[in-house]
């Protein structure tokens, strides 16, 4: 849902029908439906009146108004350890009665009273010669631990955790669920259950809540960031953009961005539902960001100084760079929320000033696993996704 073919113009009089693309447009059409959108929505009054809108269709087209019952998290915890600089410990929480969300958190080895803290979704990367290595999946690639890690070195307490029908939510949900409708609506409601365990640690400082990823992960990031009012600080990687709305179903396969008699929306549009707080939009020139210099930013500028708040958006881009969050793209978000969570990067620069991660552990992913040795897969788990289904439409019924 809604068409999942999309024809697209080859020359020559051939076209090609192709699944998932519904949502790829030519860039020129993206930069047009931006101005359209800056023409009708052009004072913070009108923009305002929008962003409910948004908000709203949003979580209609999800299937999470009303937003289901908050129900107890019953973390189970397994393989704490001591590393350099930080501690990591392997977390499941029950988002809802039966449903299991796994992740890792990332935690200072010497807290302050009051830290910052953020949420880390993974994107759809794979290891290009071998997809059957754990390691080049998910939360358990070496680019996700790293900056997980460099965040927990520097005084924050990350959240690490799986996309919906990936990683152990495979024993819950098999992997082909994962190009489904429900994983966007599941990912959206994961992101907000995190939010919630995060602020239910008396450490953790609820004026500084961040989120980044990458790729669908980047999607996650500015679709959390704008619905969830707690979440402070907002860094999408290689994904924001006008004329692209991801090519997988748990990004794209709910009409989120169709609005019923009124002017449909776009990724940039949504990033700008952000507004005013600080959001750094990280792009490059080898893939559908490539534009966001010229085209995305300009127009998110624009809506940050209807709250004269200029200076609370950015953008690092790197034109001879891919679609990845490599070690550039995670240095700018170091510098980022290093500044504006006001950290300590003592422990994560060598002696000539320059951000160096030698020092992480970059561990196999059965050191990421939750339900391991002791900590079997609860029974009265529910499985499969129409049982996923079931317990999202309980949890709703009983929602206050």
């Amino acid at each position: 849902m809604p068409l999942e073919l999309r024809f697209v113009i080859k020359g020559n009089n051939q076209f090609e029908i192709k699944s998932w693309e519904y949502f790829r447009k030519p860039y020129s059409e993206g930069e047009k439906h931006l101005q359209t959108l800056l023409h009708q929505f052009n004072t913070p009054e009108k923009w305002e009146v929008r962003k409910t809108e948004l908000r709203n269709n949003m979580l209609n087209k999800m299937g999470l108004n009303p937003l289901p019952k908050r129900n107890n998290l019953n973390p189970i915890r397994s393989n704490f350890r001591k590393l350099d600089g930080y501690y990591a410990e392997n977390i499941a929480l029950e988002v809802l009665p039966g449903v299991y969300l796994s992740g890792t958190l990332y935690s200072p080895a010497k807290p302050a009273k009051s830290n910052p803290a953020m949420l880390s979704p993974h994107g759809h990367f794979y290891n290009k010669i071998d997809h059957s290595i754990p390691n080049e999946r998910g939360r358990y690639r070496e680019d996700q631990q790293k900056r997980c890690a460099m965040l927990a070195k520097m005084g924050v307490y990350v959240f690490s955790y799986d996309m919906f029908a990936w990683g152990e939510s495979n024993l819950q949900v098999p992997l082909k669920d994962h190009k489904s409708g429900l994983a966007l609506t599941m990912q959206t409601w994961n992101s907000m259950r995190v939010v919630d365990f995060l602020l239910s640690m008396k450490q953790i400082d609820p004026t500084r809540i961040g989120i980044t990823g990458a790729s669908g992960g980047g999607t996650q990031t500015f679709i959390a960031a704008a619905l969830d009012k707690r979440i402070t600080l907002s860094v999408p990687t290689v994904m924001v953009s006008a004329h692209f709305f991801g090519g997988c179903p748990c990004e794209s396969g709910l009409p989120i961005h169709q609005i019923e008699n009124g002017l449909q929306t776009n990724n940039a549009e949504i990033a700008a539902m952000f507004a005013p707080k600080p959001q750094l939009i990280i792009s490059d020139g080898n893939d559908w960001t490539q534009t966001v210099p010229v085209s995305e930013y300009p127009y998110l500028q624009k809506i940050y100084t209807y709250y004269k708040t200029p200076e609370n958006i950015r953008n690092v881009h790197f034109p001879n760079e891919g679609h990845d969050y490599g070690i550039s793209k995670r240095i700018a978000m170091y510098e980022f929320v290093s500044e504006r969570f006001h950290l300590n990067t003592k422990n994560v620069k060598d002696k000539s000033g320059n951000w160096d991660e030698s020092k992480i552990d970059v561990e196999p992913a059965t050191a990421l696993y939750v339900f391991r040795d002791k900590n079997s897969f609860p029974e009265h788990a529910v499985m499969g996704l129409e049982g996923v289904r079931k317990a999202l439409l309980e949890s709703q019924k009983k929602s206050d």
